[in-house]
């Protein structure tokens, strides 16, 4: 493939701003597929949590043919949690595609994939997705990108980004939003903006060879794969190289197989060149960082530095009574080796051992992070237990510091008032307040202690029509105690199953958590008190009957529906007494066995 054909491009935006459907359109538009194939949407979420949730967890490759260039797509994550994954893959791109929605403009995590966009030097094409929006407002949305790169430090000749209009949804793409629709012309110009504002590949063939991997790949067959960019050099099959490790030690590998990307698809090659993006079999631990290079004259690449984590949870084997009946991986050992695994790929996670206790302190961005591995390790058969989410504090000069969020929120004028209460008890800073799109838009400065389990009330108090994104700001100073959670929860007494008379009883103590007929343990949290304490109960307790019946004396069972709660509700939900119970199957609150409850 020629070097000066190909053109490696990152996209990259906040949060359902409409990437990966990009992505959909640009590889559909190629005419790499039939006519009559059947193409499934959201080609790039491969992964299940991926689709259930509408987000991009991980990073993806893929690319397409326009004319006679060949342009390498990589599909990055718009949540800040998983940042981890843009600082690496940037690496392999040589220019950007910056997404912003045509009617919300740019939101904190697009503050945050820019800023590493910048970092990397990397040419910037803007976007401006979903003009076809009632309340589109192009004009604003360019002036307030352009004010964002200019809060950036962005040089004079990046601030002079190309601008194109878009509405990946329906297909169609615009020089100037005021032109009448083309759809027979459909992404033409966003990928004409590519080839000629994005630089080819620089490096050179005859050069030693170099390439960095920046995500891992798995194949039932082959194992693990490494993803990266050949920087210089050429690669061959069966050809001998060594790799260079991030601890700094350097060992011999064979490279066995080269996948070039070809849509979402992987094509097998007999060999890669400069600037093409690659998928490496050969090295049964290929790691995140590590760099293929020449046997002779080794040069392995520097090392992406990543932002560090701000929230851990101690991930413990399970010891409640109902411990082994779900799960298939139980022990500490199943659970420190797939976390192992786990670190391998994802270079943003840090695990330790505890030293006054069994099992494992898990360290990474944000909730988000911690729950989407938590996921994961429950649907592959693993069983344990999770603590509360804490902060990782620092000590500078004597001082405490804590991490802190720049959290923007979108609310209806009538609940303002009731999220400016809310955060401002949990220390949040008001910096700007912007009523001029219909809804009111705010921004605080808080601190990352603050947000944990603020979401579920955020949608109460708005009634679910609320939007809130946050992004790491900085560390500050220690803001002193937060209250998170006011009431007690309701505490299982004794083994039973719930019964209906006795939740019916229950309704007026509180919210339940659970349906009838759940077998139920001493300890386990049923439901959230009306209370500031906890109070033990018995939800097995049925009806004594006698043998004297009146007519209409028995008086109907209606129970109210439990709170349906996910495992990132029930994160973001207990204490530090308490912990979640993460099986297969289930998903339970409790006491941690050594709180003694007074009821």
């Amino acid at each position: 493939m020629e070097q000066n054909k190909i053109r490696n491009v990152a996209i990259i935006a906040h949060v359902d701003h409409g990437k990966t459907t990009l992505v959909d359109q640009l590889f559909k538009q190629s005419g790499m597929f039939r006519d009559n194939q059947e193409v499934t949407e959201r080609m790039m979420d491969s992964m299940d949590l991926e689709r259930e949730r509408g987000i991009t967890i991980t990073a993806k490759n893929g690319s397409y043919q326009f004319k006679d260039y060949w342009i390498n797509i990589i599909d990055t994550p718009g949540h800040a949690d998983f940042g981890g994954q843009v600082e690496r893959v940037l690496r392999m791109a040589d220019g950007a595609l910056l997404l912003v929605d045509a009617q919300e403009g740019p939101m904190p995590q697009t503050y945050f994939v820019l800023k590493k966009a910048l970092e990397n030097n990397l040419p910037v094409i803007v976007v401006i997705n979903k003009i076809d929006k009632p309340a589109a407002r192009c004009s604003w949305v360019v002036n307030e990108v352009f004010d964002l790169f200019a809060k950036l430090d962005a040089p004079d000749d990046i601030l002079d980004f190309p601008v194109v209009y878009a509405s990946a949804k329906n297909g169609y793409s615009l020089l100037n939003p005021e032109d009448p629709i083309d759809k027979a012309a459909g992404m033409i110009h966003i990928s004409q903006m590519i080839v000629d504002h994005t630089p080819a590949p620089s490096g050179s063939s005859e050069a030693s060879l170099q390439m960095q991997v920046g995500t891992i790949d798995y194949s039932p067959y082959l194992g693990r794969l490494g993803i990266g960019k050949v920087v210089n050099g050429t690669m061959h099959l069966n050809q001998p190289i060594v790799v260079a490790r991030r601890d700094g030690s350097i060992s011999p590998v064979r490279i066995s197989k080269i996948f070039r990307f070809e849509c979402d698809a992987k094509v097998a090659v007999e060999s890669a060149g400069v600037g093409e993006i690659v998928a490496v079999a050969g090295m049964d631990d290929v790691t995140v960082g590590v760099t293929f290079t020449d046997p002779e004259n080794p040069q392995p690449l520097p090392l992406v530095t990543i932002d560090p984590p701000t929230i851990s949870m101690n991930f413990i084997p399970n010891d409640s009574p109902f411990a082994g009946k779900e799960g298939k991986f139980v022990t500490s050992r199943h659970i420190g080796d797939r976390l192992q695994r786990e670190v391998l790929s994802d270079v943003a996670l840090r695990f330790e051992v505890l030293t006054d206790a069994v099992g494992f302190k898990v360290s990474g961005r944000g909730e988000l992070h911690l729950s989407i591995l938590i996921e994961k390790m429950r649907r592959e058969g693993y069983e344990f237990q999770v603590t509360r989410p804490r902060v990782i504090m620092r000590e500078e000069d004597g001082q405490l510091l804590e991490p802190y969020e720049k959290l923007t929120v979108d609310v209806d004028e009538q609940y303002q008032g009731a999220v400016i209460e809310k955060l401002g008890k949990l220390k949040g800073l008001m910096e700007e307040m912007d009523t001029s799109h219909g809804m009111v838009r705010l921004v605080f400065t808080i601190p990352t202690r603050g947000l944990l389990g603020y979401r579920s009330q955020f949608m109460t108090d708005t009634k679910g029509m609320g939007m809130m994104s946050y992004v790491f700001s900085e560390y500050g100073p220690y803001a002193g105690d937060i209250i998170n959670r006011v009431n007690g929860v309701l505490v299982t007494k004794d083994p039973c199953t719930a019964v209906a008379f006795a939740l019916f009883n229950l309704q007026e103590r509180g919210k339940l958590f659970i349906h009838p007929g759940v077998p139920l343990y001493p300890g386990q949290i049923i439901g959230e008190s009306s209370r500031s304490v906890d109070m033990v109960v018995n939800p097995g307790k049925g009806k004594k009957l006698t043998n004297m019946r009146a007519s209409g004396t028995d008086e109907a069972v209606v129970l109210t529906p439990p709170v349906a709660m996910t495992l990132e509700d029930c994160i973001a939900y207990i204490n530090d007494d308490e912990l979640v119970e993460v099986t297969p199957a289930s998903i339970r609150l409790r006491k941690r066995p050594e709180i003694k409850i007074k009821g």
